[in-house]
């Protein structure tokens, strides 16, 4: 009978951890969902070749992401990274050396002392487009910011959401690159 007693403790106390690892799951699970991150940040290459076929070679076309032209020039970093909490609405983002690599400024971020992230959801009809605020880009191409952009639409998701670097005439110059979220980061 004593060994009865302490089986059904061992059979509480189990049940006790197996529900608190559950309900730490079930916590850990959606913010994890809701946390995209992008290693790096690379430069735009304004043009981006169409698909060649069995009669025709590949065509220059402007690199337009969800609508939003490129910049005129190819950009290039050093790197940088970027996050979106999506059910907080809120976005960090820092970029180095964000510099033309191309024109006779090149190396420089030559007239644009200003630039802001992009949250893009390619969704459709019609892609939601979300700016942080206008950050001082250094003239080193240096620029970072932190905060809230307001509530991110539910369509908006870890597997469908691109980050821009815009600036301010809206022209992206740079993205995020190598996208983890959730569990992958």
């Amino acid at each position: 009978m004593k060994n009865l007693g302490r089986f059904a403790a061992q059979v509480k106390v189990g049940a006790a951890a197996m529900t608190g690892a559950l309900l730490m799951s079930a916590i850990a699970s959606p913010a994890a969902a809701d946390s995209v991150r992008w290693r790096t940040i690379i430069g735009v290459s304004p043009i981006s070749l169409t698909a060649a076929t069995p009669t025709t070679p590949p065509t220059p076309v402007q690199n337009v992401v969800a609508g939003i032209p490129p910049g005129g020039q190819p950009w290039s970093t050093l790197g940088g990274h970027a996050a979106v909490d999506l059910a907080a609405g809120r976005v960090e983002f820092e970029v180095e050396g964000l510099v033309l690599a191309g024109g006779n400024t090149i190396g420089t971020p030559d007239g644009i002392n200003q630039v802001m992230g992009t949250l893009v959801c390619p969704v459709t009809p019609t892609p939601v487009v979300i700016n942080t605020a206008l950050v001082p880009l250094s003239a080193q191409g240096d620029a970072e910011f932190s905060g809230s952009v307001g509530a991110i639409p539910t369509s908006c998701t870890s597997s469908n959401v691109l980050f821009l670097v815009r600036i301010a005439a809206g022209r992206w110059i740079a993205n995020g690159s190598v996208r983890t979220s959730g569990k992958d980061q």
